[in-house]
């Protein structure tokens, strides 16, 4: 069975036109570490979500707000929940982070700490050493990240594996192999210096530091490594 990706945004339109969409991009980074197949869902169309149990589920990052409600997160919620009831991998991404927090029992709100964008510092704590996905990662490690959103309270039961001086809960597991984490594994340099282009009025109007930001993005490759080590330590153990 392929591994579905769960699309819950579109990725702006400049990055798009050379890159492609999200689902793309993850792809890219798991490279042949993944030898099956990926199975696109839109969530926010009208038809039914793909009948589970599935190998894994990979959540992308979207626009929109968890906090909005709307009806196709609520049912893509729902379906979350059965998915990592039946022990299903699954790695929500930005906004899948945060979807997957709300559905299990979290909170997600505007971030007061402000808008997390540029290539961060994210620090794991002592139980991500041993953990499935992030023990073969350093304690000290750079993703790629934008959102202004967070997850103010974690899922009960959930381990919290990693902060960023913004981001008290940068990412979580809940159960075996339910992660989430508030960053993009799946964004290089190009791609989130796009994103940077896209979103410069915003950062002047709060203002951050444009050029500081854009000047400081690099690749960040713990980002591919995220994804190859869900595929091969998380997904793998259950396939």
């Amino acid at each position: 069975m392929p591994i579905v990706v769960l699309r819950t945004g579109d990725a702006v339109a400049e990055v798009a036109a050379r890159r492609g969409e999200f689902s793309s991009w993850i792809a890219e980074h798991i490279g042949d570490a993944w030898t099956g197949a990926f199975s696109e869902h839109d969530a926010r169309s009208d038809g039914p979500l793909p009948t589970l149990p599935a190998t894994a589920i990979i959540v992308t990052g979207s626009s929109a707000s968890v906090t909005e409600r709307a009806a196709w997160m609520l049912r893509a919620e729902a379906w979350l929940r059965e998915a990592v009831a039946l022990d299903v991998p699954v790695l929500g991404i930005c906004f899948g982070h945060q979807l997957l927090a709300q559905a299990l029992g979290g909170m997600v709100a505007l971030n007061t700490r402000g808008r997390e964008i540029g290539t961060v510092s994210v620090t794991g704590t002592t139980l991500a050493a041993s953990d499935a996905l992030f023990g073969e990662l350093p304690g000290a490690m750079a993703f790629n990240a934008t959102h202004v959103d967070t997850v103010v309270t974690l899922p009960p039961g959930a381990e919290l594996l990693a902060h960023t001086p913004l981001e008290r809960h940068a990412a979580f597991r809940v159960g075996r192999r339910a992660y989430g984490v508030q960053f993009h594994p799946e964004a290089d340099g190009d791609i989130l210096r796009g994103y940077v282009r896209a979103r410069e009025p915003a950062l002047r109007s709060e203002g951050l530091a444009f050029e500081a930001i854009r000047d400081g993005i690099h690749d960040a490759p713990h980002g591919p490594r995220l994804l190859r080590s869900f595929v091969r330590n998380v997904v793998g153990r259950s396939a």
